[in-house]
């Protein structure tokens, strides 16, 4: 559609409403407005509108203005706890300095709109202008109580940085990522650097674009607490009920947590039978050398482990690496006195081994030298001293409920 052509039908602007679903209620909590234009019978996105950088700022202001005062007209049939989201791209947020936005929100605020009830939802992907003017304005709209959510991860940001700058009371997280198989490993990790952010400044993660039931499942278990998408429910002109979905969620919630406690118990598992075999074998090698008790384990988990090793408490290693390739077990002594304490939950682990006395199953991670997907096997073998296992993979993929 040309531009001139909406601009002269602005009646045929239409707000269409997308439900946002909790993870606690499991029912609708807030409403995402999105852009619409009827013509000939047809629902046609305003999305092309929006990012087309020859229509003036004017005109889209004009367009997404209208579209903001119909949707919050719509919006006070609504319960007072139910919010509702905002697009705003930054460059249009920033339109004659965010000014005659808040006041058309104020408008709303005199007649009994409560603006905490109002997400401001930021796309700065292209954004070119002063982001120290854009944060000052965002700080400004948030002492009316408006919420502030950024929109999904762009390569074009450095969108950590912006995260810590902003603290935003939302992150919303697109799951399109999860349709690549070869984009979904690298997703996975950064997500979960994300969700650790997400918990240090108290924001909220909402995930969006789920279409598929195991995307569902996904964001339940990185810590969504807010969902949407097509196999929820698509965006429609008219509000929907707020317990639609309210059993198909607890029946799929049942799901993944009946999933997830077999897989922690296969995992418990895996780590009593590690304590148990390897004790075992230290019982019987309480006085050998270093490689004397590797020698030993080798042959009880040739087909388990690929890389063993003795750390003390501090994380200096004091035995040589033991490492299977290709051509069988070899012995690698350049790893001595190397220190790895500063490896994410080292000393954590070493301080719960002590004080439990027994060994600890690590969680899944990449190993930086193989890369390949693993997890560790740690347990103390004297006062100072702590045995480390590294389990290949291929026994984590022959035990799935390990992966």
């Amino acid at each position: 559609m040309d531009a001139l052509d909406i601009l002269t039908d602005l009646e045929n602007v239409i707000p269409y409403f997308q439900p946002i679903f909790s993870a606690d209620e499991q029912r609708v909590i807030a409403y995402e407005v999105l852009g619409r234009y009827r013509f000939e019978g047809n629902i046609i996105s305003l999305g092309p509108f929006f990012l087309d950088d020859q229509i003036p700022d004017e005109y889209k202001y004009e367009v997404d203005n209208l579209l903001v005062k119909k949707a919050l007209e719509l919006a006070f049939e609504l319960e007072d706890d139910v919010s509702i989201f905002l697009n705003r791209d930054a460059d249009l947020l920033m339109y004659q300095h965010g000014e005659p936005f808040l006041q058309e929100l104020l408008a709303f605020e005199k007649r009994g709109m409560n603006l905490k009830r109002i997400v401001l939802e930021i796309s700065e992907g292209r954004y070119k202008g002063d982001f120290a003017q854009l944060d000052h304005l965002l700080q400004y709209y948030r002492t009316y109580g408006i919420k502030v959510a950024i929109a999904s991860i762009d390569s074009d940001t450095n969108y950590f940085e912006r995260i810590g700058q902003l603290s935003p009371e939302i992150i919303k997280i697109n799951l399109q990522a999860l349709k690549s198989n070869a984009a979904a490993a690298g997703f996975t990790d950064v997500l979960f650097s994300l969700s650790l952010l997400a918990r240090k400044i108290g924001a909220t993660l909402l995930f969006e674009n789920i279409e598929m039931s195991y995307q569902l499942q996904f964001a339940w278990k990185n810590g969504g607490r807010y969902y949407q998408g097509f196999y929820l429910h698509p965006p429609e002109s008219e509000f929907i009920d707020r317990e639609l979905l309210k059993q198909r969620l607890k029946t799929k919630f049942h799901e993944f947590i009946t999933y997830e406690k077999r897989k922690l118990e296969a995992i418990y598992s895996a780590a009593e039978f590690f304590q148990n075999k390897v004790q075992d074998i230290l019982l019987k090698n309480k006085k050998a050398n270093y490689e004397e008790l590797f020698g030993s384990l080798i042959k009880e988990m040739d087909q388990i482990a690929f890389r063993m090793y003795v750390c003390d408490e501090d994380g200096f290693q004091k035995s040589s690496n033991i490492y299977k390739s290709n051509d069988g077990w070899n012995t690698q002594k350049e790893y001595v006195q190397k220190n790895w304490s500063w490896r994410p939950y080292f000393l954590e682990n070493i301080i719960k081994m002590r004080n439990e006395r027994k060994g600890i199953l690590s969680d899944l991670y990449s190993d930086i030298e193989t890369g390949e997907t693993i997890r560790t096997f740690s347990i103390p073998i004297n006062g100072n001293d702590y045995l480390f296992i590294d389990i290949t993979y291929q026994y984590l993929f022959d035990n799935d409920q390990l992966l």
